[in-house]
This record gives C-alpha cells, structure tokens and sequence, in this order.
C-alpha cells in the first residue's frame, strides 16, 4: 500500500491570526509540507518574528481579520508576491466576553461576530473571486467544539463558531466542484486566546479526558495539513472534531 503523502508542493496559503497558537503550527505545518504563504494578524511586530522563524517562502501583512477593506489588501498584496491563493485558513478568533448572555453588552456581541462570523465569510469570498473559482482551491475554517456544547461563561463565543460549523456546510454547498470548504472543531487548546480555560486547572480538565491531556496548536495544525491537502480530496462541507475526546465526556466541552 502506497502511503498518504500530505504535500502542499506548488500551493500558496493565507493563515489568519497567523502570528502565534493554532495558526503559527498550522503554518509550520503548512511549511514543512512544502507550501508557500502569506501570514496575517493585527501586529505586525508579532508577524515579521513569526515568518522570520519560517523560512524564505513565508511573507507576512499586518491586517485587522474583521476588518473587510484590510482583507481585501492582504489577498491583493498575497497574489501580488505569489501570483495565487489555493488554501485559506481562517483561523483568527476573539473571544472579549465572559459572562451569561443576559450580561453581554452589544457592541462586544457585534465585535465577536465580526471576527470569528463574518470575517470567514469575507475572506472566503474575497479568496473565491480573486483566485479560486477558476482555480480552484480549499477554505478550512477553524470553529470549535463549543459549537456543540452549552457553557455557562462562554456562550457567545460558542454562538459564533456554531454558525461558522454552519457556514462551512452552506459554502461547501455553494462553492464546489472547485473549492473544498471544511471546518476544524478543536477542544481545549494550549493557547493565549483560551488560557483562562485551561491554565487554572489544567490537571484536572486533563484528567477528564479519554486521552488525559489537552491539546497542543500541532494537533490542530497536523489535522488542518490533511485536510487542506489532496490526500483530502473527496472531502467538503465536513466539520472535524479534534478534542481529546472531550465531546463523549460530559462537563468538558470548552474550545480553545
């Protein structure tokens, strides 16, 4: 049997909130799989040291993920270096609120939105008319488990990656043959966006799990190679879960 290659030789990527955590590993990730790429979060700073440890056929642009007009550039300014944009990954996320939804103020429910909503499906619609649709291509959207789940401190966050677990399956409706469109739903994640999560009681929320640990940004990333890979082919409109198994443990399902 011959074994799964998860090559992205010849293909050009765009992470969002690419500087650090789930989308940093996931552009290693990317890297080592032979991809070129366009990194892209808020800080430029954070950017330049990201794609630094990268390598050459990295470039970063410092672009605000909710915001549709810096968007637009950033696709612009990836084609203009690399000439193409065959996978998007949209990973950026905010979470600025924690607390019952009775409690939840308008303009941070607007701001959540924003960014973990209707970012997905601008960059998706930009990557789709300035390349894929011709090209073809593959959008992975990065939700969570807590799009499943009901959680008594983070629950709008939980809103919006369920309706990004829908909006995957409405695009991989709309937008195939040519663009796969697929989702991640990650568990507990080492990461800064969910150190409130994990880092007060980590042991414990471990403990919980069937595989005693949580997870790791390369977990994700490693699931997000295949998936955006052409070992990945016949695939679309899917939403993986990579939780520890989190989701068949009651009282653990937290994202990341």
């Amino acid at each position: 049997m011959t074994p799964v290659e998860l090559s992205l030789k010849g293909k050009v990527a765009v992470v969002t909130g690419g500087s650090r955590g789930i989308g940093l590993a996931t552009a290693r990730r990317f890297v080592e799989a032979g991809a070129q790429l366009m990194l892209t979060s808020r800080k430029a700073e954070a950017l330049e040291e990201a794609a630094a440890s990268l390598g050459p056929t990295v470039g970063w642009f410092a672009a605000n993920a909710g915001e549709p007009d810096q968007a637009e550039a950033c696709v612009a300014a990836t084609l203009e270096r690399f000439g193409a944009l065959d996978v998007l990954v949209n990973n950026a996320g905010t979470s600025p609120y924690f607390g019952p939804l009775v409690e939840l103020d308008v303009p941070r429910a607007n701001k959540t939105v924003q960014v973990n909503q209707t970012a997905v499906l601008v960059w998706t619609q930009l990557a789709v008319k300035a390349w894929m649709a011709e090209h073809g291509g593959a959008v992975l959207n990065v939700a969570s488990i807590g799009g499943y789940a009901v959680e008594p401190w983070i629950g709008w966050y939980n809103v919006t990656k369920a309706a990004v677990i829908h909006l995957t399956r409405q695009l991989a409706g709309e937008l195939g043959p040519a663009v796969r469109v697929n989702a991640i739903a990650p568990g507990l994640v080492r990461t800064d966006l969910a150190r409130a999560l994990w880092e007060p009681g980590e042991e414990t929320v471990a403990g919980r799990l069937p595989l005693r640990r949580i997870g790791e940004p390369d977990d994700i990333a490693k699931a997000a190679t295949f998936l955006c890979s052409d070992a990945a082919s016949w695939i679309t409109g899917h939403t993986l879960v990579v939780d520890g198994g989190a989701l068949v443990t009651p009282g653990t399902a937290v994202g990341p």
